[in-house]
């Protein structure tokens, strides 16, 4: 028989309390404790009956195949892509993102365009009606696609288990409940024990899911911070409601890589993968002004063009205002510090704003040399060439480093017609300019970059 208990746990991390606490002891957050109850099973000792076929599982790990496992295709080159090359069978995907930011949508259109295999969305925040209507709205038709509104565990893995589908989508964690627990759909009990569920079900009956996850005001997933550590991969769909693109980040990945992103065009069909998103990236101006420059950056192993815009101007009050949309403000700091003790240019008194066009956060160092041109080139108001692109991580002493896979970054500015490139003089002896249609430029200072792009040429 099971025993129960009362228990406390904080929405916010899941830290659990034998007793109520103000302030949570693990993420510091105050009131966030909750009393459930939980049940606990009685356990009847060790018998060796438990033990069914242990072959099946207990195995050298020099018997067990090294072959690589034949990845499940999509239709869907940037969700393929974030994956690490198509889904793998038996794996288990959380993907989380903000209300309205096309989640459900994203996972009905995968649903719908599943080719040739078994298909079965679970829905707990939808009607069977609702969600027809937006697969018409989609346009997308597949005969192998199930449909189930239900949000009661048992009930949803025994539809699981007779219809045994190839991918299974559940639509959101935090409307499942079991009845062996007495808390509420989405608290850090329940969360827990239908991920923990879902997870057993998919690794022993082999079958691929994704689990669609709310976030918190942090934007972090809601729920405890196991729930992140027990899936296979972490995605996360980022994007402006008023902007029409979308980014699905690779937060983590056991599969493939970590950083992998894919960008998606918000349409009225529904979500479009943009394949060549440096051109979004990248605005057609018809007159060049002052402020902007281009780099190249990488996301994972793809390379992109990116615009940056600069705004620099006489600050009308006693302390001056940074802000940087895209970028972190205590880089941008940095290298406003660096300007102005290696460069003399006097931007204590100025108010500086940047932005990376196209609503992209940018973490690659190699964007620092792009950043710095443009901060002058809206100080000075002078004008880069629109073919002219940068490259280059700025150290605190002035000095231009470095950067990794600069092949690729070359390659990308020469697709896009670019005309010269400025990088750092460090990295030639890894490149061979002479192979490439684009004029390679080195420099090992800021200064001296300077006198080449504005200097010599007025």
């Amino acid at each position: 028989m099971a025993k129960s208990k009362t228990v406390y746990f904080c929405q916010k991390c899941g830290c659990e309390s034998p007793k109520w606490l103000g302030k949570c002891p693990s993420c510091s957050e105050w009131n966030t404790f909750v009393e459930e109850i939980v049940h606990k099973e009685v356990s009847q000792g060790w018998s060796p009956a438990k033990l069914v076929n242990p072959g099946q599982k207990l195995r050298k790990i020099d018997e067990i195949s090294g072959e690589n496992v034949n990845r499940l295709e999509t239709k869907d080159p940037e969700l393929s892509r974030v994956l690490g090359g198509g889904i793998v069978p038996a794996s288990f995907v959380l993907i989380g993102g903000e209300p309205g930011i096309g989640k459900s949508t994203l996972m009905l259109q995968e649903a719908l365009a599943f080719p040739g295999r078994k298909v079965l969305y679970v829905s707990g925040e939808e009607s069977h009606q609702q969600i027809k209507m937006r697969a018409d709205r989609l346009g997308i038709s597949n005969t192998n696609c199930y449909i189930l509104s239900e949000t009661e565990l048992t009930q949803i893995l025994g539809y699981a288990m007779d219809l045994q589908p190839d991918l299974l989508i559940i639509d959101s964690i935090q409307t499942l409940y079991t009845a062996k627990l007495e808390g509420s759909p989405g608290s850090v009990s329940q969360v827990r024990e239908c991920a923990g569920s879902l997870l057993r079900f998919a690794k022993e009956a082999m079958i691929c899911t994704f689990i669609i996850g709310h976030i918190t005001k942090d934007g972090t997933i809601a729920g405890p911070k196991l729930l992140e550590h027990m899936v296979d991969t972490v995605l996360m769909f980022e994007g402006e409601r008023h902007l029409n693109y979308r980014i699905l980040r690779t937060i983590k990945n056991r599969f493939g890589s970590s950083s992998e992103l894919g960008i998606y065009e918000m349409h009225g069909e529904g979500l479009k993968p943009v394949l060549n998103p440096s051109d979004i990236l990248l605005s057609h101006r018809e007159d060049e002004l002052s402020g902007v420059a281009i780099s190249s950056m990488l996301e994972g192993n793809r390379p992109l063009m990116i615009e940056i815009q600069s705004l620099v101007t006489q600050s009308g009050y006693a302390t001056p205002q940074r802000s940087g949309t895209g970028f972190d403000s205590r880089r941008l700091s940095m290298l406003l510090a660096v300007l102005e003790k290696r460069g003399g240019f006097r931007l204590g008194n100025q108010d500086v704003f940047l932005n990376i066009a196209g609503g992209l956060k940018v973490e690659d160092p190699a964007i620092d040399l792009a950043v710095c041109i443009s901060l002058i080139s809206s100080l000075e108001n002078r004008v880069i060439p629109s073919s002219v692109c940068f490259s280059g991580e700025v150290g605190l002493g002035g000095e231009v480093r470095a950067v990794n896979r600069i092949e690729n970054r070359i390659s990308e500015a020469e697709r896009l017609g670019f005309k010269t490139m400025y990088i750092s003089s460090y990295n030639f002896n890894k490149i061979n300019p002479e192979k490439y249609k684009i004029q390679i430029v080195g420099v090992k200072k800021l200064e001296d970059l300077i006198l080449k792009l504005f200097i010599k040429k007025n």
